[in-house]
């Protein structure tokens, strides 16, 4: 089927529309952009050969089904990859793009019904003999949640939207007398987020730290390609990501590697998928969600095995097996050091823990490089981003083939080198938890960045702004 396929069109924006035209073009497939009208003097616009301008602004454009497989075929695109966000998890779009001649790089309808419905991957957790926090496996209202709630002797719980993921819709609730406006935000927020405003709930881990398993799979067969560490967050949303994860146990590891696999085969899979969990102080394991599409953190799973994901996931579901990719479990090498993933955001930090995207227009954007450095962005001088969308500029990644504190300088090193002016960015922020000692060590649990939230913006004033010079001192040489 890969020889039949000439074009696909990538039906998002930045640096992950960015990243997929690279793959494509590397396969010897043409790449078609698309672009909101905002979003004209978008780098992934900008530099598009074959681009396809789309009707409206903001992440409306980009979430019309009906625009997205017009410029499909105006375009003379043989497939559609959905990227991240917007349409990737959407299976009437899937289903819409098949019904309209074409591929959809990501797994069939049916799959992303199954997985991208929470409650539904829970009840496939439980079938597969995957660990499971207790909670409810179908959409609740006020008094549902509450009748749950007590029968966990009025242990916290988290509201969870039944569809999507990012952290949208989610709320935690210490107390029953919160849940009534807890519900109403997280359901309004689940609402405005992915067209769907139910919610579920399930027990409140305190102090957990999030693991998340990528899987490959063809259809028939499926492996792991490790696992990542993605605990350090502010309000649901990842921060730092580090692969492998550190100071995981051995056997615990073993045990996600494995229901992992066995959720991806029983449900025929096809592509990349990730499979997520909680791993609590006390040892407990639970399933949260399955994101059925590329992770914005894939990057770091390529640094450690050396391979191309996007690459292999547009080929798998081409009809390639893992055995003509030479990719069967056997083959997957052992993690190759450690790498690390810092998210650079557009945003104003505050001594809450808060943080507000800022806009503007960058005047100087210089990134670092190097060995074992990389760097995804859309950003260059002369940019005015579009407030509309996500405050993500860039993802520094870095590698080390020694240990993760090796890798951890290094970032902290390329940070300091990056140059972005014009708009105010969290580089600081970023640096003073690259700082944290929990990273390490594997003491790290989700509600870190809250607990610690003044330390760590003190900590971010005081990292010096990697755009200012140091004064020079001392005495002066004479020249010889």
């Amino acid at each position: 089927m890969t020889d039949d396929v000439k074009k696909i069109l990538i039906a998002n924006r930045g640096e992950i529309a960015l990243r997929l035209a690279e793959a494509v073009a590397e396969l010897g497939m043409e790449p078609v952009a698309v672009y909101s009208e905002d979003d004209a003097e978008a780098l992934h616009a900008r530099r598009a050969a074959a681009k396809i301008a789309l009707k409206g602004t903001g992440a409306r454009a980009y979430l019309d089904i009906e625009a997205m497989i017009d410029a499909a075929y105006c375009a003379g695109a043989d497939a559609i990859h959905p990227g991240y966000g917007f349409l990737s998890e959407s299976a009437e779009f899937a289903r819409a793009v098949a019904d309209a001649g074409l591929i959809f790089i990501g797994p069939s309808p049916e799959a992303l019904e199954e997985l991208g419905d929470k409650t539904s991957a829970r009840r496939l957790a439980q079938r597969v003999g995957a660990p499971v926090n207790p909670g409810l496996d179908q959409a609740a209202d006020v008094d549902t949640l509450r009748g749950f709630m007590e029968s966990l002797g009025n242990a916290p719980i988290v509201l969870k939207a039944v569809a999507g993921g990012g952290g949208r819709g989610m709320r935690i609730v210490r107390t029953p007398d919160q849940l009534a406006q807890a519900f109403e935000e997280a359901s309004a927020e689940a609402g405005a987020a992915f067209g769907n405003a139910a919610i579920y709930a399930e027990r409140f881990l305190e102090q957990a730290r999030h693991i998340e398993v990528q899987v490959l799979a063809d259809g028939t067969d499926a492996v792991h390609l490790w696992e990542r560490d993605c605990t350090l967050q502010r309000r649901y949303q990842k921060l730092v990501e580090i692969a492998p994860a550190p100071a995981l146990d051995a056997e615990v590891r073993q045990r996600l590697l494995d229901s992992a696999v066995e959720m991806a085969r029983a449900v025929g899979y096809r592509g990349l998928g990730t499979f997520e969990y909680l791993v609590g102080q006390d040892g407990a394991l639970a399933f949260i969600e399955a994101n059925p599409r590329l992770q914005v953190e894939h990057t770091i799973t390529e640094a450690i095995t050396g391979i191309d994901l996007v690459q292999a996931q547009i080929r798998t579901v081409l009809g390639a097996s893992l055995a003509d990719l030479g990719l069967t479990q056997d083959r997957i090498p052992a993690p190759r050091g450690h790498a690390v993933q810092l998210r650079v955001n557009m945003e104003k930090m505050d001594a809450n823990g808060g943080a507000l995207p800022t806009g503007g227009r960058i005047t100087v954007y210089e990134v670092p490089g190097g060995p074992g450095v990389r760097v995804d962005g859309a950003g260059y001088a002369g940019l005015r981003p579009s407030p509309a969308f996500d405050s993500l500029l860039a993802k520094l990644i870095v590698h080390s083939p020694g240990s993760l504190d090796d890798a951890l300088a290094r970032a902290r090193r390329s940070l300091a080198a990056f140059r972005i002016e014009g708009v105010e960015t969290n580089l600081t922020y970023l640096a003073a938890l690259a700082d944290l000692p929990e990273l390490v060590d594997g003491t790290a649990h989700t509600r870190l960045v809250e607990d610690r939230a003044a330390a760590l913006f003190e900590a971010a004033q005081a990292v010096p702004h990697p755009a200012t010079a140091a004064a020079c001192s001392g005495n002066k040489t004479a020249a010889p």
